[in-house]
């Protein structure tokens, strides 16, 4: 299969080990998927910083959020009514936790990779019934001067799609959930078309259909309809299993050009691009047959959960993209890609 991406030779360029927990008594088990934005000359990342306590021998710890801040949970291993098999999500006597808590937190660069935490700016951590196990995998849009974040909030209601807006990333206004559990994987395009908001969103179901990519329309950015399915999984292809939005699509004078993610049933996550026309993007263009970038360096392959390459944030600059994406659930890193190439590789749909 085909990789076309120029990886960063500094990667990975951000580790768990570089940042401090939220907390005394938690460590930073992963870093993932970042959005990326420019602000004030510098570029930022907002980061999905995963957490859990420091584990003890024969006890499984893991936290989430309640109304008095964060509660540790703890269950001992050899416990019958334990699933932990999964090191993301666990099952005890039928519920379900996750085995990390997530925020989002804000690094920034003067250039493409030295990344620092600036001071006196918050942490995005979850509000509210609907977020109390983490908010993950932001995306962020900007339009008509403000940030529109889109991002993955998570509880025992299911996991669905959070907004929250701001000018200044100080102060935050929240519109709540915008898209009901299950969906995910949310990125509102940059800018409107014929005065509306349009956004790529993924519901998904477990029986009948399949985790698609699909479109809606907005005449505010909060409240959407016209939900249509535009791109599917495709039988034993690398995007067989599922497949989702990364960032905001990128204008191009062919169509609006989308990086995606897919992953077959063996869990390789892949990225892939597809094209939509200018004015009306629930039309597909074309799409690319094979991946444009797979796990294959030592940071992508092992890791928190390996096989991943996942990006959910880019910059363009002229024909360059430089896309931050999150490997093995645990690493931050960049790489370099031609739009023009990418391009190339799509393949027409009839």
């Amino acid at each position: 299969m085909a990789d076309i991406a120029q990886r960063f030779t500094q990667n990975p360029i951000l580790s768990p080990k570089d940042l401090i927990p939220s907390r005394e008594g938690l460590e930073i088990a992963c870093l993932l998927n970042p959005g990326v934005f420019r602000f004030e000359n510098k570029i930022w990342l907002l980061i999905r910083v995963a957490e859990r306590p420091k584990q003890k021998n024969g006890i499984i710890s893991f936290p989430i959020l309640t109304t008095d801040g964060i509660e540790i949970l703890k269950i001992e291993e050899n416990d019958a009514d334990l699933d932990a098999t999964d090191p993301r999500v666990i099952n005890y006597k039928g519920a379900d936790y996750l085995t990390t808590l997530s925020h989002l937190r804000l690094v920034c660069s003067d250039d493409d990779f030295n990344f620092y935490q600036p001071e006196n700016y918050p942490l995005l951590q979850g509000e509210g019934l609907d977020e109390v196990f983490g908010i993950e995998d932001c995306r962020v849009s900007l339009i008509d001067g403000i940030f529109y974040l889109t991002y993955t909030a998570v509880s025992e209601h299911g996991v669905g799609v959070g907004l929250r807006t701001t000018s200044n990333w100080k102060s935050f206004q929240k519109h709540g959930m915008i898209l009901p559990p299950h969906n995910k994987d949310c990125a509102i395009f940059d800018e409107k078309i014929n005065g509306k908001f349009y956004a790529l969103h993924r519901p998904s179901s477990v029986s009948l259909g399949g985790n698609y990519i699909w479109i809606a329309e907005s005449l505010d950015g909060i409240y959407w309809g016209k939900h249509k399915c535009i791109i599917k999984t495709r039988k034993n292809k690398w995007d067989s299993e599922r497949v989702g939005a990364g960032a905001a699509p990128i204008k191009t004078d062919k169509g609006w050009l989308e990086i995606y993610h897919g992953a077959n049933k063996e869990n390789q996550y892949g990225l892939g691009a597809f094209l939509m026309e200018l004015n009306n993007p629930s039309i597909i263009l074309a799409q690319t047959d094979e991946p444009i970038m797979l796990p294959l360096e030592e940071y992508e392959l092992h890791g928190f959960f390996g096989q991943v390459v996942f990006t959910n944030g880019h910059l363009v600059n002229g024909d360059e993209l430089t896309i931050y994406y999150g490997a093995a659930d645990e690493f931050i890193c960049g790489a370099k890609f031609s739009i023009k190439e990418i391009l190339s590789r799509l393949i027409p749909v009839t």
